[in-house]
C-alpha cells in the first residue's frame, strides 16, 4: 500500500479529503443456532490451538466477520465463517477479520457448519464467493446433525472436491491436516493418522508420563540405595571374618 502522507506532491489538505476504509470493525455474527454448532466451533479451534501452541505464525477463529471490501459494508453483507485458519498471522485476539489491516491476508482455510436455514447459502453463494473472491484454498463444510461432510480445493480457480480416504478423511494440503469424523463430531488428525487429543487429555498424560518418570527415578534411588548397603554389609562381614581369624583388616595401613 502506498502511504499518500510520505508523498511530498500531496498535500495534508488532499490527504485529509480521501476516504479511508474503516478501521477496529468489530465482529457482526448472528447467534449460533444450536449447542451442537456451538460445541464443534468451540471443540475445533481450542484442539488446533493446543496442537500448535509452540507455532507463533497461524490464526484461527469462529463466528467473527471477515470484512473484504467497502461494498460489503455499505450491504451489510457480512461473511463470518463458522471456523477460519489463517497461516502466516500473527497470533493475537482480534475483534473481526479485517482485510485490509492483516496485510490483504484472506484465510487459507474455512469450514461451514450446515444447517436448516445455511446449508443452501454455505453450499451456493459462501462457496461463489470463497472460489471466485476470496481465492480459498482450502473449503469444508459439515452437519453436525446429519454428518454431511464434504470438501473441496482450489485447481486452476475452480473448486474440485476432495477424494475422501478409506477412512472417510478429508486432507487440507494448507494445514498438513486431516479432518475427518470422530464420535459424531468433527476432528483434525495428523498427517500420520493420529487423533487431535483433546487438551485436558493430553495434559492429564502428560502429568501421567511425568509421574512415572518420577517414580521410575525414586525406584533407581531406590535400588541404588539397597546395592550400596548390600555391599556395606559384605564389607562388614569380610572385616568380622578377618577379625575372627586374628587378621588385622586394617594392615598395611592405605
Amino acid at each position: 500500500m502506498v502511504r499518500l502522507d510520505a508523498n511530498p506532491l500531496i498535500s495534508e489538505d488532499v490527504t485529509d479529503d480521501i476516504k479511508w476504509p474503516p478501521t477496529n470493525l468489530d465482529s457482526d455474527e448472528p447467534p449460533l443456532e444450536t449447542d451442537f454448532h456451538r460445541n464443534q466451533i468451540d471443540l475445533l479451534i481450542r484442539l488446533l490451538k493446543y496442537w500448535w501452541q509452540d507455532r507463533p505464525d497461524f490464526y484461527i477463529s469462529g463466528n467473527l466477520t471477515v470484512y473484504y471490501n467497502e461494498q460489503q459494508l455499505k450491504r451489510r453483507d457480512f461473511r463470518g465463517p463458522d471456523i477460519f485458519v489463517v497461516l502466516g498471522a500473527e497470533k493475537k485476539d482480534r475483534r473481526s477479520w479485517t482485510i485490509w489491516e492483516e496485510g490483504g491476508k484472506y484465510p487459507n482455510v474455512v469450514i461451514e457448519l450446515l444447517s436448516s436455514s445455511t446449508a443452501t447459502v454455505d453450499r451456493g453463494a459462501k462457496k461463489q464467493l470463497y472460489q471466485d473472491v476470496w481465492r480459498l484454498p482450502n473449503y469444508f463444510w459439515f452437519h453436525p446433525q446429519t454428518m454431511e461432510f464434504a470438501g473441496f480445493h482450489l485447481v486452476n480457480s475452480q473448486y474440485e472436491a476432495i477424494t475422501p480416504t478409506e477412512t472417510g478423511w478429508l486432507w487440507s494440503e494448507q494445514l498438513e491436516l486431516y479432518l475427518g469424523i470422530h464420535e459424531r463430531q468433527l476432528r483434525w488428525f495428523s498427517a500420520q493418522g493420529q487423533l487431535m487429543p483433546l487438551p485436558e487429555a493430553a495434559e492429564r498424560q502428560r502429568a501421567e508420563q511425568a509421574q512415572q518418570r518420577v517414580e521410575r527415578l525414586e525406584e533407581q534411588a531406590e535400588q541404588a540405595q539397597q546395592r550400596a548397603e548390600q555391599a556395606q554389609q559384605r564389607a562388614e562381614r569380610l572385616e568380622e571374618l578377618l577379625r575372627a581369624r586374628g587378621i588385622n583388616p586394617d594392615y598395611p595401613p592405605a
